[in-house]
């Protein structure tokens, strides 16, 4: 998540080297910020508001500290307190028992992620951003709020998956991490918000969003995971929620600006510290015996999986799926380009689409990439159910549910898909 020096708010980026990124900074010039979630660098410090850490916290209504509009090369190393050392695997938060219904016992098989009936199912839902940032900036853990009347709210819309971005910092309770928003307390929050769309049915994606190697904090996203503590995060995600295979793994969010091999490997590629190739995380994922559902993301934000098959991680439960990311701003953002680039890859696997969205204050682009996600029988998230206008893109004006004009095409399209 990008945030605006102007607004304040956080922000969507165009992903580098689109065609379309001229346009965009057009856009952005004429009303707001636009860009792709995950990206900046460091931030300023937080909103001095306090707020309880509890499943159903209300957030303060200041929008998120201010973050530059582009990621650096590599983290900026600048704690102002001494790091503490990353526990191997943190203790694990109590989670409610699993689950029963058509979202849970999701697993993989050809093209397909089947149920524990044996029925195939789509990923149809939001995004719930908040998560990823409040934490790390000193204000809150959700952005908005997080209790039962507010999920009641989302599934009003049909939908049957909500993503949930994570911060690895506060996760691990690492690097200078806000001790009120992080380690134990994050996660027992994150569980329990994980605990209430569970009881509405829904599946949960749980997303590495935010992250930074060594001792820098957590404030943005990279170019790719890190290896100093992206596989113990899921190391201690994978145990916390192994029990549960209606939760889902998303294992880095956006990748870019690296190759292909670096992306499947890790190492030294170029980003200013060493990086967590996907197989790593898979391994770290699959260590704990978890056989939960894991999603593996395209480079250039999201937008290219053209070498994802040549580079696919092993994965010994084959329950992996390839995600995209689909903008009107970003890369692959046509239906000859999803034909050519991405359709080989959804007749080879199941395609999630764990961010669609447009900054245009339409719906006409997300009526475009549902349909043709529909037609390939695949999996689509809208950004974000948070209440920020069409440049964020925002899919609600208020936590009842009222919808943007995305997000009014995103809640006719999936209330006609559940007939």
């Amino acid at each position: 998540m990008i945030l605006d020096h102007g607004t304040r708010r956080p922000l969507k980026r165009a992903a580098r080297g689109s065609a379309l990124a001229a346009v965009a900074v057009a856009v952005i010039a004429g009303c707001g910020p636009a860009g792709l979630p995950g990206g900046g660098g460091g931030g300023t410090g937080g909103s001095t508001a306090t707020v309880s850490p509890s499943a159903g916290v209300t957030s303060p209504t200041k929008a998120p500290t201010t973050q530059p509009a582009s990621p650096t090369a590599g983290p900026t190393v600048k704690p102002t307190v001494t790091p503490t050392s990353a526990p191997t695997t943190p203790a694990a938060p109590t989670t409610a028992p699993p689950a029963t219904g058509a979202m849970s016992g999701l697993r993989v098989s050809g093209t397909a992620i089947l149920n524990g009936s044996g029925r195939a199912v789509r990923l149809l839902g939001v995004d719930r951003a908040g998560t990823e940032y409040a934490c790390i900036q000193n204000w809150g853990i959700f952005d908005g709020p997080s209790d039962d009347a507010s999920v009641t709210a989302m599934a009003a819309w049909k939908i049957n998956t909500v993503r949930v971005p994570l911060n690895e910092d506060c996760w691990l309770g690492i690097n200078g991490a806000p001790a009120a928003y992080s380690g134990a307390t994050y996660r027992q929050a994150i569980a329990a918000y994980v605990k209430v769309l569970r009881a509405h049915g829904l599946a949960v994606v749980l997303d590495l969003h935010w992250n930074a190697a060594g001792t820098a904090q957590a404030t943005g996203q990279q170019d790719m995971a890190d290896a100093d503590h992206s596989p113990a995060f899921w190391t201690s995600v994978a145990t916390a929620y192994a029990g549960d295979t209606g939760v889902l793994f998303d294992l880095y969010n956006e990748p870019h600006d690296i190759t292909w091999t670096c992306w499947r490997d890790g190492g030294e590629c170029g980003t200013g510290y060493p990086t967590a190739g996907m197989q790593s995380l898979v391994n770290a994922v699959r260590a704990t015996g978890a056989k939960n559902v894991v999603l593996a993301g395209g480079l250039n934000w999201g937008g290219d999986v053209t070498g994802w098959l040549a580079n696919r991680p092993t994965d010994p439960t084959g329950n992996l799926v390839a995600s995209i990311h689909s903008y009107n701003f970003s890369g692959c953002n046509t239906t000859s380009c999803l034909d050519s680039q991405v359709g080989p890859v959804a007749a080879a696997v199941p395609i999630v689409a764990g961010e669609i969205g447009e900054n245009d204050c339409a719906a006409t682009y997300i009526n475009q990439v549902m349909g043709w996600l529909d037609a390939h029988h695949d999996s689509y998230l809208a950004w974000a159910w948070n209440t920020y206008d069409c440049s964020f893109p925002g899919l609600v004006s208020d936590y009842q549910g009222t919808p943007t004009a995305m997000g009014a095409g995103l809640r006719a399209h999936l209330i006609a898909q559940a007939g």
